[in-house]
């Protein structure tokens, strides 16, 4: 169990999202999804609320995900508490990113609350910033509730050591957008996290389409170690920049 420190909540509820920023993976849904958004071009971004009446909210939204979290607000923050019990067993590239999958039993608790992880999934560059600055990888922890409420974990990546804890998912790392695998050796998501779970919190959306709104969003204040032949490996199998760029903070607060 990791209990430790980190911010205010405050209760949302969202009706369930299918994908779960791709937590769902099939043949089919991977051929429609590849072909319906991208992050260049004229699927990029700047379009995704024109590609689908299903994606207004990535044009229409005032709490879009991801942010620059800057003019931190000082707050007595709740603890959260992880239970992690459970090993992901599944690794897949799905086109826009990489993701590992989880069985049932690894709980966020946090203000009397229980949220489910699903997957995580990585971003490179970050997708959030702090105070601008942008991070090699950024790893999402994406939890649901039994009512479809999402609370996103944010993990940052620095430059430095390896990390031993991605190293069984990049042994088989799927090169090809499709590509899965069922690993070798279970990850341990115990061992992606930091020392101290102080973190930023906001409220935002998905940061792909259809960039639903109602997330909880926990931004963890200390990053991990990656090295520069993991990130490099990471960019081989995703070889474009699939971070959404930041969204405007409009009426927000940010509580650190």
């Amino acid at each position: 169990m990791l209990k430790k420190p980190t911010a205010v909540i405050s209760s949302l509820t969202m009706p369930w999202v299918a994908l779960l920023e791709g937590m769902a993976f099939s043949p089919e849904a991977f051929s429609e999804d590849r072909e319906r958004w991208s992050y260049s071009g004229k699927r990029g971004p700047a379009y995704w609320a024109t590609l689908d009446d299903d994606f207004a909210s990535c044009g229409q939204g005032k709490n879009q995900s991801p942010i620059n979290l800057t003019q931190l607000l000082d707050g007595e923050l709740p603890e959260i508490e992880l239970h992690y019990p459970t090993q992901g067993d599944k690794v897949i590239n799905n086109g826009h990113t990489v993701q590992v999958n989880f069985p049932s039993g690894n709980i966020l608790r946090m203000e009397g609350q229980a949220f489910e992880l699903k997957q995580f999934h990585f971003h490179s560059p970050s997708e959030n910033t702090i105070n601008g600055q942008s991070f090699p990888l950024e790893a999402h922890f994406v939890h649901a509730d039994k009512r479809g409420n999402l609370a996103v974990v944010g993990v940052m990546f620095e430059q430095g050591a390896a990390n031993e804890g991605l190293q069984p998912a990049w042994n088989q790392l799927p090169l090809h957008a499709g590509g899965q695998e069922t690993l070798d050796v279970p990850i341990d998501a115990t061992k992606l996290m930091p020392s101290s779970l102080e973190y930023y919190r906001f409220n935002g959306s998905l940061t792909t389409p259809p960039c639903t709104e109602g997330v909880r969003w926990l931004v963890l204040k200390e990053p991990v170690s990656i090295s520069k032949e993991q990130v490099e490996a990471f960019q081989r199998a995703i070889p474009f920049d699939n971070n959404r760029p930041v969204q405007p903070v409009n009426a927000r607060v940010i509580v650190q």
